[in-house]
């Protein structure tokens, strides 16, 4: 089993942080507030440790279509049912090897206090907009290579330790390791997931993208709107670690304080090659008690060989494919 979960569940642990949030009408807006910290040049100070943990669906469940909102009454329901029916000791399928029990999962037990039935805001409908015929294409030829294992460059790369789960980018609240530090120096914003350990430099200095080499995390440029720290990502390495996008992927990312203590996240994905419309998701984050704790996915990691060896082994057997 992957040793993934580092920032758990430490004694008792820490007392879970309910996010905080104001109508998400009002986040959206680029804030300028004199009551939150500022650097010496005068711009917002965005520094720390900032977690966003939700159970608030990141696209809106199907039972819900059509339903922005829950009143007041219905959000200590529906957030009881989602405890619920994700509580990992509920699971009785034992056709599955390698999860954990609900002991070491940390996605928090609190909805946005706003009521939204879904982390996605646009379009209205709350869900990821329809893939492309090239995306369901280029989807079925990652799951052929998958089957057929041919050696680890054709492996997800989550499952290589890399990049994905929550990191993004962009960021998703996920089962656990949903925190984030952010460093700001003159020339740089420095984005710092718990999640697979990667730091994503920002360039604060130029307006311009640099095309080559292509990294992972892509090539991320920021700049200021008013108080509102506005980060855009382009020329990812390949297909990213994030859904179903393709290399072309354009992420607009905007950070902002909503007070001294909660930080506002909004993104937007455009992918013509992948869906057939732009989406934007938006969620606050709580500034975090404790630091960020090292990812040692690769710390006792025996699955890459493991898979490998399997494939190999039902290939010998004549039976590779068929699974």
């Amino acid at each position: 089993m992957k040793i993934q979960n580092t920032h758990k569940k430490a004694a008792g642990l820490v007392a879970l942080l309910s996010i905080i949030c104001a109508p998400y009408a009002i986040l959206a807006q680029s804030a300028t507030n004199a009551d939150i910290p500022r650097l010496p040049n005068g711009r917002p100070d965005l520094q720390g440790t900032w977690d966003f943990r939700t159970i608030t669906p990141f696209q809106r469940p199907s039972d819900l279509a059509g339903k922005e909102l829950l009143t007041p009454e219905e959000q200590e329901a529906f957030r009881l049912e989602e405890l619920e029916r994700r509580d990992r000791d509920n699971f009785t399928d034992t056709t599955t090897t390698g999860d954990y029990n609900e002991f070491w999962y940390d996605r928090g037990q609190e909805i946005l206090d706003d009521g939204r039935t879904s982390l996605i805001t646009d379009p209205p409908t709350g869900r990821i907009p329809a893939l492309t015929e090239a995306a369901q294409e280029r989807n079925e030829v990652r799951r052929e290579l998958a089957r057929d294992a041919a050696g680890v460059e054709v492996r997800p790369l989550a499952e290589r330790c890399i990049m994905g789960f929550n990191s993004g980018p962009p960021m998703i609240p996920s089962a656990y390791n949903n925190n984030v530090q952010l460093v700001q120096t003159e020339d740089y914003v420095l984005i710092h997931n718990e999640m697979v350990h990667n730091v994503r430099p920002v360039k604060m200095y130029t307006a311009e993208h640099r095309e080559a080499p292509r990294k992972w995390e892509g090539d991320s440029v920021g700049h200021w709107e008013g108080d509102t720290l506005v980060v855009v990502t382009d020329h990812f390495a390949r297909d990213t670690a994030f859904g179903n996008s393709s290399a072309n992927m354009h992420l607009i990312e905007r950070f902002w304080l909503i007070d001294a203590d909660s930080l506002g996240y909004e993104f937007t994905v455009s992918d013509p090659a992948t869906w057939t419309t732009s989406w934007t998701a938006m969620f606050p984050m709580r500034r975090a008690e404790l630091p960020i704790y090292e990812y040692a996915c690769h710390e006792g990691n025996y699955s890459m060989a493991g898979i490998l060896a399997g494939w190999r082994r039902l290939e010998a057997m004549g039976q590779s494919g068929q699974q």
